[in-house]
């Protein structure tokens, strides 16, 4: 992962949907540079594919770090059962120590469970105990046909809901090998933006 953040970059991840004028003033300040358009082009999306690449990092940690903590989990758990059989072995149940107060073995106990299986499910019906449900999916392919909606019509309201989705911009990477010169050039147009 790379440990230098470009300005632009650094400007995004801190922006805020409530205070966004000062990152509009320096994209706008971006654009109107006398650099040539495909060097503000990279530098805009370079640095919007740096922070992708930083969630997508991260969203790896996150896996990792997941199984990780399930496997010290059952780890832990195997490790304090293991133990405590060592210690019944040889007849101890409490050990005290310096820099913790004491080992002791917790006793063994059931837990209760409580289970539920349905054994004679149209028993359970016949005596009223069912739910009945429309299977959306069912009408919403028998409205696709124009007997389907004959019968269904009256049924069922359709309506079209909206919501506004904001302009974005999209980042279109190559897929060659240029990428570095873009990212060279970016570091220049940096550096020179901050100046």
């Amino acid at each position: 992962m790379k440990m230098t953040n470009y300005r632009l970059q650094t400007e995004m991840e801190n922006i805020r949907p409530e205070s966004q004028e000062w990152y509009k003033d320096y994209v706008r300040q971006v654009l109107e540079s006398n650099k040539p358009y495909h060097a503000k082009a990279d530098y805009l999306g370079l640095s919007i594919q740096e922070i992708q690449n930083k969630i997508d990092y991260l969203s790896e940690d996150i896996k990792e770090m997941t199984a990780l903590k399930k496997s010290l989990t059952s780890a832990k758990i195997t490790a304090l059962e293991a133990t405590a059989t060592v210690l019944a072995e040889y007849g101890i149940d409490r050990l005290d120590g310096t820099s913790i107060s004491s080992i002791t073995i917790t006793p063994q106990k059931t837990k209760l469970k409580e289970t539920f299986k349905v054994i004679n499910a149209e028993a359970l019906i016949k005596l009223g105990f069912y739910n009945v449900v429309v299977d959306e999916q069912s009408v919403k392919d028998a409205m696709l046909t124009m007997e389907g909606m004959d019968k269904i019509d009256s049924f069922v309201e359709v309506g079209v809901t909206s919501e506004e989705v904001p302009a974005r911009i999209k980042v279109n990477a190559r897929r060659s090998s240029q990428n570095n010169q873009a990212t060279e050039l970016l570091n220049l147009v940096d550096s020179q933006a901050a100046a």
